[in-house]
């Protein structure tokens, strides 16, 4: 009696320990991409237990690396693993379990003057919060906050650049908008010396560090110095950065920004080859005769500019092992002109040097209103990485990040 009782007692803590709430399969050749399951019909919510998934295949199951993200879409993220080519269906249960740990995660670290992410020690980008002086003996309009600088490929190379003498308004990457109208007056973001407006960093709305991706979310403003009164805000803006945990090889980074203006007149966004989006002014080793551009409709670097493209590739030869590095950048299916519009400065351009400058502009083409009470989100995923990637690589992550796997629920 005594054996049963203790066998029962075990049987009891197991099944407490190891409660299903989810079943479900994904059908697809994709792998080593993020997947998120919806948790909306799940009662998750518990102090008790921790979240775990596990894949299931011929009658054993293997943990996998989840993270719960709430609010009032709750859902649980993982990266698919790789897969034996002969399967077709993998399936997955998703239960209460011990929280043990699988993987290491993304770092996050705040100074007093950046954000910063990383893995494994290496450097992946920092997020400018603290305001950036001028260069020594420029305007010092040219000052702002709120930007991604540096960035850095997975082998170590400098992939962004500051104030280049050029350009000193540029910021790595950054996004302001250019050629804009309240009420009829022109009010540029991008040109600082104009000193017409500017974007600065207001506040970190949250910050998120776990197995499957780090990030956060900042909150931007866009500020008018040429209203009436005291200077203004034109537009809110939240950037939204995540770095997923794909491994050391290749980084994987979305940047989704959601714009909203409290002005009662709205503001007009005017077409013009410049402005908003994301844009990328790269590290200035880069130049007419070792960077090149590739987009999905085939075009390069001497016939990509204004062209329209769901992602372009932008890489050159760098100080690493593999002697070059680059970046995916890619535009998501509900953005506004997608397949969008591209800045990319000619191999003539900037004096003839040919320096690299790539941007996803939604105004290229038509103008935009944004009207108070309503909120527009532009998203946007990043692969940086070393080496070389192919055309057919590009369009695969494209699509993983644009028609991510499909999610059957079993239960």
């Amino acid at each position: 009696m005594k054996n049963l009782a203790i066998i029962f007692l075990c049987m009891m803590v197991l099944s407490g320990s190891a409660q299903d709430l989810l079943k479900f399969s994904i059908e697809t050749d994709q792998a080593n991409c993020p997947v998120a399951i919806s948790l909306d019909q799940v009662n998750y919510n518990t102090d008790k237990k921790s979240l775990a998934l596990f894949e299931v295949s011929k009658g054993s199951e293997s943990k996998i690396a989840c993270q719960l993200e709430g609010g009032n879409s709750p859902k649980v993220w993982f990266i698919l693993p790789e897969k034996d080519e002969r399967v077709k269906e993998r399936n997955f249960v998703l239960r209460y379990s011990e929280e043990v740990k699988v993987v290491e995660g993304i770092e996050l670290k705040t100074d007093q003057k950046d954000l910063n992410l990383g893995f494994a020690g290496k450097h992946i980008l920092s997020y400018r919060h603290a305001v950036t002086l001028a260069p020594e003996g420029a305007d010092p309009l040219y000052k702002r906050s709120g930007y991604i600088h540096p960035l850095v490929s997975p082998e170590g190379q400098l992939m962004t650049c500051i104030q280049p003498a050029d350009h000193y308004h540029h910021y790595g990457i950054w996004g302001p908008w250019t050629k804009t109208h309240i009420e009829g007056r022109e009010v540029d973001f991008w040109n600082l010396k104009k000193g017409q407006g500017t974007v600065k960093f207001a506040g970190f709305l949250s910050e998120v560090k776990g197995d499957v991706f780090s990030g956060f979310k900042a909150y931007q403003q866009h500020i008018d110095f040429g209203a009436k009164g005291e200077d203004r805000v034109a537009i809110n803006e939240i950037l939204d950065v995540r770095a997923w945990n794909v491994g050391e090889k290749v980084w994987l980074v979305d940047y989704t920004i959601t714009l909203n203006s409290p002005l009662d007149s709205g503001i007009v966004l005017d077409a013009y080859r410049y402005g908003g989006g994301i844009g990328y002014r790269a590290n200035p080793i880069w130049h007419k005769d070792n960077c090149t551009v590739l987009t999905s409709e085939g075009k390069d670097r001497t016939e990509a500019d204004g062209t329209n493209a769901r992602w372009c590739l932008v890489e050159g030869e760098s100080e690493t092992k593999s002697g070059r590095s680059g970046i995916l950048f890619m535009s998501y299916p509900s953005n506004r002109m997608h397949p969008e519009p591209m800045r990319v400065w000619p191999l003539d351009g900037n004096n003839g040097r040919g320096d690299m400058f790539f941007e996803f502009c939604p105004i290229r083409h038509n103008k935009w209103i944004i009207e108070k009470g309503k909120d527009y989100s532009l998203k946007y995923r990043m692969l940086v990485f070393d080496g070389a990637i192919t055309a057919q690589e590009a369009e695969q992550y494209w699509k993983a990040f644009a028609m991510p796997p499909k999610v059957t629920v079993k239960y």
